[in-house]
């Protein structure tokens, strides 16, 4: 059980996924009917209400790769006696990671939007890969420790 600086990194991870329900990665302006203009953001939690102030135009593709990602970095945190899966679930992870900046990107670039900006969740979301790879290196580092002091004996 070394499990030192991965845990920390995957957590980091962790944290980000989850604040990516409440900040939005996109924000911006939608038309409404001939002259009316209403706000939308983009962000995982996908609520698309009538007659709101503002609403949410994530997709539930989006909502489910989150969770995934959120679900695969738990258990990647308690999966610490095998090291072999535990960095296999951190490249896939990654990859899932990768595919969720995308879809938020394909969504943010859809028609309604008429003007707007990225905002806080994007930085969020380009952090999970980053914070998924240091934990990666981290493992991977963690394995070759114990090779060599396997070969040691």
């Amino acid at each position: 059980m070394l499990q030192r600086k991965q845990t920390l990194w995957m957590l980091l991870a962790l944290i980000c996924a989850a604040l990516t329900f409440k900040f939005a990665f996109y924000f911006g302006n939608m038309k409404v009917g001939l002259n009316g203009i209403a706000p939308l953001e983009v962000k995982a939690m996908p609520t698309l209400g009538a007659g709101s102030v503002s609403a949410s135009a994530g997709s539930v593709l989006i909502l489910i790769v989150t969770v995934i990602i959120i679900g695969g970095t738990l258990v990647n945190i308690f999966n610490f006696k095998s090291r072999g899966k535990q960095l296999l679930i951190t490249i896939g992870l990654i990859i899932l990671s990768l595919l969720n900046i995308f879809l938020y990107w394909w969504k943010s670039g859809v028609p309604p939007f008429e003007s707007g900006n990225y905002s806080v969740g994007m930085i969020l979301s380009l952090a999970i890969p980053v914070f998924l790879i240091m934990a990666a290196m981290g493992i991977r580092k963690d394995q070759r420790l114990v090779k060599s002091a396997d070969r040691l004996r």
